[in-house]
C-alpha cells in the first residue's frame, strides 16, 4: 500500500453519516419495537433490530473494503467485486435462514435490512441534494 494520503471524499463526514444512520436505526428499532409490542408481535421487532445490525455490519465492511481498494497500489476490481458478492451472499443467507427457521417473526430481519438501507440512502441523498441546491444558486447568480 502507498504511504501517500488518498482523498476519498471526506472521511469525517462519512463517519458522521454512519453514526447518524446508526442512531436513527436504533431509534427506528426502538419505535418499531414499541409498535410491534402493542400489536402483539414483539419478536418481529427483535428480528428487525437484528436485520438493522446486520445492515450496519455490512456497511462497516463495505467502508473498510472501499478504503482498502482506494489505497491499494494496484487495486483489483475482480477481488473487490468478489468481496461484494461474498458479503451479499452472506447477508442474504443469514436473513433467509432467520426467515425460514423462525417463521413468521424471522421475516423481520428482511424488514430491518430494508429499513437500514433506506436510512443509508437517505444519509447519502441529503448532502447530495444540498450540494445540488447550492450549485443551482451559484448558477443563477
Amino acid at each position: 500500500m502507498s504511504t501517500e494520503a488518498v482523498h476519498i471524499g471526506n472521511p469525517i463526514t462519512a463517519a458522521a453519516d454512519l453514526r447518524r444512520v446508526t442512531l436513527l436505526a436504533a431509534c427506528l428499532a426502538v419505535g418499531g419495537g414499541v409498535v410491534m409490542f402493542l400489536v402483539g408481535r414483539p419478536w418481529t421487532a427483535v428480528f428487525a433490530a437484528i436485520g438493522m445490525a446486520i445492515g450496519l455490519g455490512n456497511a462497516l465492511l463495505v467502508r473498510r473494503s472501499a478504503a482498502r481498494f482506494a489505497l491499494a497500489d494496484s487495486p483489483s476490481k475482480g477481488s473487490f467485486a468478489m468481496g461484494a458478492m461474498g458479503r451479499l451472499a452472506l447477508v442474504s443467507a443469514v436473513a433467509l435462514g432467520f426467515a425460514l427457521l423462525v417463521r413468521p417473526d424471522g421475516i423481520g430481519v428482511f424488514v430491518g435490512l430494508a429499513g437500514f438501507h433506506l436510512l443509508m440512502i437517505g444519509a447519502g441523498l441529503v448532502p447530495l441534494l444540498k450540494e445540488l441546491r447550492n450549485a443551482e444558486g451559484v448558477d443563477k447568480k
